[in-house]
């Protein structure tokens, strides 16, 4: 049995055992600490977002955009159906309807028209979007951001598996009103788990920033007019953060590689095709995403598993899962089809080209 060939492994730099001796002789174990700020500067300093608030979750900093934008009870909130949950959980925290829009063929990601569409015809305006950059990859964020602009909905950047990806030269995660990372345990960065919160508004990162940490009031004692969360990072993550941020150029340009290799080896099969890159867009490639015209994905994946390889099946759209049933949204059946012929292939930044070449050749014996 060779060595399991996880579908994206951690990658540490080598420093982050060194940053977290520095937490532990300094004793700021808890949240909060000089590696929290740290790890918050990095983030600007390489996506020049204006500001940043580091959180336990992607989900965390998501529930605080939408409550920071006045989101409640009974709003409606715009979503990409082609995504993970933790996309759309926190407009349930908020007691608020997702709608649902499905993405168009050459992205993967949320399609523009669709969503003009159903800005143009609906009954209720929706309050905001959710808009995912769909496994690292830049959705047309530009023409996104000018729909959102015109019908006066607050644009929230699903960027939790983009960083490092950009469009027109501009990162995602900082074109619309906030922008939000992960960091957990399978990202191309990881402190095990965490996320970031990211916008222009000064004012409203302050604001999340106070809901963060159980809203509490300027008080020496614990005095609290509104209710918050405990949702800050820990000083022992961030410094794990600020190592991996030492390399982040290195892992996006080695997912890049790991995306032509399987290109390279299986881009001459005419039933394989892979998920596409906008122009002016430079994806991180977290996954390798492909599909298969006539082949099972998943007899694909149990080849893979029998070589102790680990794939998944793309994303099961948010519309077709039964806690969703009732949901409406402007669905056309693209997102449903991708997920019946997709699969994301391992994509660590430990493999090699050889390990790339005997997946490939499994996945050819497959077709």
């Amino acid at each position: 049995m060779n060595k399991r060939i996880f579908l994206s492994s951690p990658h540490m730099s080598g420093k982050e055992l060194e940053y977290i001796k520095e937490v532990f002789d300094s004793n700021y174990i808890a949240p909060l600490g000089a590696f929290v700020d740290r790890f918050e500067e990095s983030i600007k300093n390489y996506t020049d977002a204006k500001n940043a608030l580091a959180l336990n979750s992607a989900t965390a900093a998501l529930h605080l955009a939408l409550r920071v934008l006045g989101i409640t009870a009974g709003d409606d909130v715009l979503a990409s159906t082609f995504t993970f949950i933790g996309s759309v959980n926190a407009i349930i925290y908020q007691g608020a309807n997702p709608i649902f829009i499905d993405s168009d063929i050459d992205s993967w990601n949320l399609s523009p028209k669709l969503l003009n569409k159903y800005l143009l015809e609906c009954d209720k305006k929706p309050k905001a979007l959710i808009v995912t950059h769909l496994y690292g990859m830049s959705c047309e964020i530009d023409k996104i951001a000018e729909i959102c602009r015109l019908h006066g909905v607050y644009l929230i950047e699903d960027s939790a598996e983009s960083l490092g990806a950009t469009y027109n030269g501009k990162h995602t995660g900082t074109f619309g009103d906030f922008g939000v990372y992960s960091f957990n345990g399978n990202k191309i960065l990881s402190t095990s788990g965490g996320g970031m919160l990211v916008s222009e508004n000064k004012k409203w990162i302050e604001k999340a920033r106070f809901y963060s940490t159980q809203a509490k009031e300027p008080f020496v004692h614990y005095e609290h007019i509104e209710y918050g969360y405990n949702y800050r990072m820990s000083n022992v993550l961030a410094a794990i953060g600020v190592g991996q941020m030492e390399v982040i150029e290195e892992r996006v340009a080695k997912k890049r590689e790991i995306f032509e290799w399987y290109k390279e080896f299986l881009g001459d099969i005419q039933e394989v095709s892979f998920m596409p890159e906008l122009e002016n867009s430079r994806g991180n490639r977290w996954l390798t995403a492909l599909t298969f015209e006539n082949t099972n994905p998943i007899k694909v994946m149990q080849a893979l598993e029998e070589i102790n390889v680990e794939s998944r099946p793309l994303w099961k759209p948010m519309h077709a899962q039964p806690l969703f049933k009732d949901a409406q949204g402007l669905i056309d059946g693209t997102s449903d089809n991708l997920y019946a012929k997709g699969l994301c292939v391992a994509s660590s930044t430990t493999m090699t080209r050889a390990d790339v070449k005997m997946i490939c050749d499994i996945i050819r014996n497959q077709l």
